[in-house]
């Protein structure tokens, strides 16, 4: 039997990750980090398959007795202070968790097992203020975020282990992908949540920044099959994952309050609140999956408009359930 550790197994990506790998036949262990409040939400449905051992990125002693407990064939490194906009706020913490954080844990690997195949979960923010389209592996980062600076640094120091230490490292470049787990501060899950509540009328307003902001949406369930699919090679390398479509929180907004019946969605919606802006947007991202393709055999499974009703059809039903 596999075994697997996967950190930030309580999140959108670690949940849909773990439900992957029970269904594969792996034993999978879960690092969670000590709070006063345990939000175990995302796994509840898992959680008596699945063993739980704490750990902290910011900790390298316990990263190192995590993986002596779990003795895994893989470690999925998931977890990361990963809201952009909090990034601009808590700078520091963002790096000590995104960026230091990725070397705590292979160095972890390198002095524990440096046979544990490891993938990290480098993002497209990295690319921000693009300088190609669409953007590939060799395309150029320019981060516009401290959280997509820290994700450089993550991305690269991955790379440095597997030239230096040949350490079987990969990272996974995934564009935007939500699901109904992401968490209610990002864009897609609010305004998909705000249109459940709205359409049953418990809410008058969706509050926004920009609505022009494009990004290349998936869904979250489709793209950790392909961190799975990395870590199966006879070769680490990375790859972007994506859908390789563009869409803007516009379109979002309208494919969300369609899927309700409302089509004068603009009678709902404010945008352009300050509160809501970043100090430096990435406008534009579009990714090129084709190398994950051919080499993985990987392609998205679930298009923008199934996407966004999956989303809104799981906030309805939740909001539904809050009533009785």
């Amino acid at each position: 039997m596999k075994k697997a550790l996967i950190t930030g197994v309580t999140g959108q990506d670690g949940s849909y990750l773990a439900e992957l790998l029970l269904s594969k036949g792996y034993k999978v262990y879960g690092l969670t980090r000590r709070t006063s409040t345990v939000n175990n939400e995302r796994i509840k449905h898992i959680q008596d398959q699945i063993e739980l051992v704490q750990g902290d990125l910011l900790d390298q002693s316990s990263l190192s007795a995590a993986l002596v407990t779990s003795k895994p064939d893989e470690v999925y490194n998931l977890a990361a202070q990963s809201f952009v906009k909090t990034s601009w706020n808590q700078p520091v913490l963002t790096g000590e968790f995104t960026a230091l954080g990725v070397t705590r844990l292979l160095e972890a690997i390198r002095t524990v097992n440096p046979e544990i195949k490891f993938y990290q979960a480098s993002s497209s923010e990295m690319f921000g203020k693009v300088t190609e389209t669409p953007q590939k592996e060799t395309t150029r980062f320019y981060p516009r975020s401290p959280y997509g600076v820290a994700k450089v640094y993550g991305h690269y120091i991955t790379v440095n282990y597997r030239e230096s230490y040949n350490i079987f490292a990969c990272s996974g470049i995934l564009f935007n992908h939500e699901s109904p787990r992401r968490g209610l501060e990002f864009v897609t899950r609010k305004i998909t949540h705000a249109v459940a509540r709205i359409s049953l009328g418990k809410q008058n307003k969706l509050e926004l920044g920009g609505l022009e902001p494009k990004r290349d949406w998936g869904f979250a369930g489709d793209f950790v099959e392909a961190m799975w699919l990395m870590l199966q090679q006879e070769k680490a390398d990375d790859y972007v994952i994506s859908t390789g479509e563009n869409h803007s929180v516009k379109d979002f907004v309208e494919a969300a309050f369609s899927a309700v019946g409302i089509s004068d969605w603009r009678r709902y919606v404010v945008a352009n609140k300050e509160e809501h802006m970043r100090p430096a947007e990435v406008d534009y991202l579009i990714g090129d999956y084709s190398k994950a393709k051919k080499i993985l055999g990987w392609k998205p499974k679930t298009n923008f408009e199934q996407l966004v009703k999956i989303m809104v059809q799981a906030d309805l039903e939740t909001e539904k359930k809050n009533n009785q």
